[in-house]
């Protein structure tokens, strides 16, 4: 009943104003076929233990390709007009993503920088060029050091795209913090050590740009109830960051389950500002988790339908389920 009220109240607005979804999705492992002497992607490549080919990468493509413009386009009749991406390889592969079979009439432009991190996957941005017109664009490198080593490590970037949707100026953060490899509370000094960069960026955003609506989107690897989300919400008690998603954790809504357990460690945060504006303000976010991206027998059934499981290849999308925000602007 709800999710009916929450579609008619979107088409309602529709004969008033204008709709725009914006999407973020980890699609899990979306490596080319290709050895880069650089990186450890030696398992997606055909000899490698996944046999990553270039069959299997246009078979991926293809299905999160048509996943992308399937996302809001109930309530909005169109595909996103902005899509954040993770555990990308190169731009190669996004642009098999712009320009396949079922986005290429949509002319998707592409942020995206060469991450310095160790498997060589990257974060980016798509944006519907004659819907957002960027300004800016930067990759913020977060740097890590073991503790009991002082070796570097090296990451993936927090990618930053400012830009104007008509006269409305938005800063957009792609984010993929570090994983919990080794345990939550082992590595949770890597992701607070992102929440420090991610605070940095909106703080600078915020005294250069005070009129900038900020959406930070990414795969966070903790919970909106985890320190490090926690942190980034408020400065000095005061709250500088919205997170419509802690209400669905609350439900026990999640986009992947991680030791048999659902968490939300995909979510899209906002600032202030984007609250109490009547020309542009948010209508609905939510996990994209439609049956076909779900698992549908055994063990897992339910869970995110994933691409390969131990070098097995299965045919599905990603470990994660997208997320969405539909935006509304009224007209004048």
């Amino acid at each position: 009943m709800r999710y009916l009220l929450i579609l008619f109240s979107c088409f309602a607005f529709s004969q008033q104003g204008s709709l725009y979804t914006l999407a973020f999705y980890n699609v899990e492992n979306l490596f080319d076929a290709i050895d880069d002497p650089k990186t450890f992607d030696d398992d997606y490549t055909p000899e490698g233990r996944n046999k990553w080919t270039s069959q299997l990468v246009d078979q991926k493509v293809r299905l999160i390709s048509n996943i992308l413009f399937s996302i809001g386009n109930e309530e909005t009749k169109r595909p996103p007009f902005l899509i954040g991406l993770v555990e990308v390889e190169n731009k190669k592969v996004v642009e098999k993503i712009a320009s396949s079979e079922k986005l290429k009439a949509y002319n998707y432009g592409i942020a995206h920088f060469e991450s310095p991190d160790f498997r060589g996957i990257d974060t980016a941005l798509l944006y519907r060029k004659t819907l957002f017109r960027p300004t800016h664009q930067k990759a913020y490198a977060l740097e890590l050091v073991d503790h009991k080593t002082g070796a570097k490590r090296t990451t993936r970037d927090i990618l930053v795209v400012s830009g104007y949707l008509n006269q409305h100026h938005i800063t957009v953060l792609v984010n993929h913090w570090p994983s919990r490899r080794g345990g939550k509370m082992r590595s949770a000094p890597k992701r607070f050590k992102a929440a420090q960069l991610h605070r940095r960026i909106t703080d600078s955003v915020a005294r250069k740009h005070p009129q900038s609506k900020i959406i930070s989107m990414g795969d966070y690897n903790d919970d909106p109830k985890d320190k490090s989300i926690q942190w980034i919400m408020k400065k000095k008690e005061e709250k500088i960051l919205h997170n419509p998603m802690l209400a669905l954790a609350k439900k026990g809504i999640g986009s992947l389950a991680y030791n048999d357990r659902w968490h939300l460690f995909d979510q899209m945060l906002f600032s202030l500002n984007w609250y109490g504006d009547p020309s542009l303000f948010l209508l609905k976010t939510a996990v994209y988790s439609p049956g076909k991206l779900r698992t549908l027998r055994g063990r897992y059934q339910g869970y995110p339908f994933r691409t390969q499981t131990k070098g097995n290849t299965l045919e599905g999308y990603s470990d994660h389920f997208p997320v969405y925000t539909i935006l509304g602007e009224r007209k004048d």
